[in-house]
Parts: C-alpha cells; sequence; structure tokens
C-alpha cells in the first residue's frame, strides 16, 4: 500500500505549529466566539424565555449550552472551509508543478490535505468543548466516564466526516483559483447561506419555508444534530422548544455527511487529475 499521502499531512501539519500566530488564534477564536456571543446571547435568551414551561420530568438546557454545539459546527466549518489554501500557496510558489510531477498518485495529495483538515478540526473542537464546560456549558449532562467518551467520540466522527467534505469542496476551490482573494470572496459567499440556513446559533422552526427546506439539506444542520445528540443530549428543552433526536434521525444525519463527502471527493478528484500547473 503506498502512503505518499502521510508525507503531505505531515508537512501541512508541520505548517500548522510552526505558524505560532496562525495557531493561537485558530485555538483562541472559538473560545472567544463561545465567551463573548454566547454569554451576551445566552442572558438575552434567558430573559426572552422567561415564563416558558417545561413539562415536568423533562430536561432544560440554557442558550449557551445550545449554541456550544452551533459553535461547534461553525468552527469546524470554518477550518474546513480554508484548510485547502495551502494548496493555493504550493501552486503560487511553484511547490505544486513539483508535486503533481512526482510519481505520487493525484489523489494522495487530496487525503494528505484532508487529513490534516480533519486533525486540525479535532483539535479544535477539543478546545471548544473544554472551555465550553469550564465557562458553564453543560455538554454531557450526567454522563458517566464512559458515556462521555462515547459521545465525545461520536462527535469527532460527526466532525471528521463533516470536515472531510468541505475539505474536498476547498481543495477543489484552491486548485480552481489564482490568488487567495479569489478564494476567500468564493469562501464568503459559501459561508452566509450555511452559517444562516442552519439550526447552528438558533432554532429554525419559525423560519420562513425556504429557509427550513435549505436548512433540511444543509451539511451544518447535520453536523449540528450529530453534536447535539451526543454532547447536549436526545431530549431536551432549549429556548422554549422541544427538540427530540431518534437514532434513525443521527442516521440519516450521519449518511446525509458522508454523501456529501463522497461527492466532494469526486468533485475534488477530477479537478486535480485535469490540473495542469505551469
Amino acid at each position: 500500500m503506498s502512503w505518499e499521502f502521510l508525507t503531505i499531512y505531515w508537512r501541512d501539519m508541520l505548517r500548522f505549529v510552526r505558524f505560532r500566530i496562525a495557531l493561537v488564534v485558530s485555538l483562541i477564536q472559538p473560545a472567544l466566539w463561545m465567551a463573548l456571543y454566547g454569554a451576551a446571547m445566552s442572558s438575552n435568551f434567558s430573559r426572552l424565555s422567561t415564563g416558558m414551561v417545561v413539562p415536568a420530568g423533562e430536561s432544560a438546557v440554557s442558550y449557551l449550552t445550545f449554541m456550544g454545539a452551533g459553535v461547534i459546527a461553525l468552527t469546524t466549518l470554518f477550518t474546513s472551509l480554508f484548510g485547502g489554501i495551502s494548496l493555493l500557496f504550493d501552486k503560487n510558489w511553484g511547490l505544486m508543478r513539483e508535486l503533481l510531477a512526482s510519481p505520487m498518485p493525484r489523489n494522495h495529495i487530496i487525503l494528505g490535505i484532508a487529513l490534516s483538515g480533519v486533525t486540525k478540526s479535532f483539535i479544535q473542537v477539543i478546545v471548544v468543548m473544554v472551555f465550553g464546560i469550564f465557562i458553564g456549558v453543560d455538554f454531557f449532562p450526567g454522563y458517566s466516564v464512559v458515556q462521555t467518551v462515547q459521545s465525545v467520540l461520536g462527535v469527532l466522527l460527526f466532525v471528521g466526516v463533516f470536515s472531510l467534505g468541505f475539505l474536498f469542496l476547498s481543495s477543489a476551490i484552491s486548485m480552481s483559483m489564482d490568488t487567495p482573494e479569489g478564494l476567500q470572496a468564493v469562501i464568503t459567499i459559501l459561508t452566509l447561506p450555511l452559517f444562516f440556513a442552519s439550526n447552528a446559533l438558533y432554532p429554525i422552526d419559525s423560519s420562513p419555508g425556504i429557509v427550513r427546506t435549505l436548512a433540511m439539506f444543509n451539511p451544518l444542520t447535520h453536523l449540528v444534530n450529530g453534536v447535539r445528540y451526543f454532547a447536549v443530549g436526545r431530549d431536551f428543552y432549549a429556548i422554549g422548544i422541544h427538540y427530540a433526536y431518534s437514532s434513525s434521525d443521527i442516521l440519516i444525519s450521519f449518511l446525509a455527511l458522508a454523501g456529501f463527502a463522497a461527492i466532494m471527493f469526486l468533485v475534488a478528484w477530477r479537478v486535480f487529475k485535469n490540473a495542469v500547473v505551469t
């Protein structure tokens, strides 16, 4: 079996670690997002939901906990969409020409970048979860040690599959662009609808029909479903709304993410297969 993709993976991880400022920012930014946005919005939503009755025996979670799962999803989205930018730098510096001319299969370039991107996402997600618990997010409520470990692995499984899909997409876009500005513009266009047409930071039950339809096909929504199922619980109330996730719901969300990742890999593979860098 050929393992050349590990060289790409190791090189990208070394770049990630050695750029100290980028490393620190990538770890602190999601924590600040949760601390500042979460603290401000949690107090507002708590005030608005005052008086809402939760049925006896049901668990209610704070908005900070509700949006904590959304922050994990948003952090993963941003990290994955920008994960392919190293390929653009390789193009501009002439390194991609050498990689494409080498005996290494081109799909190993994709796999190496994807694996490093997933590793970065795992690191950031763990930082967010630990920091969230530190500031009062009620992740893994009442779970035993074994249940907590299983739930963390479940979260990472969803994060990993989601990351792969958007890393493949980012790689394909990066290989089609000539400047970082062009890549950033495309990512911005993609981020807005993915961000707002999802259930990451607010419920979509009262949204217009078109938004609810888009959310059903939005990979970010399916990631949030998985994270909330494992990290918050399968049945809870938040902001006066009842959330109940069955095993079949989570399986559907996982299959949707896996299908998205498979399609994006085919797109990235086609782009790399036809790539010509002069």
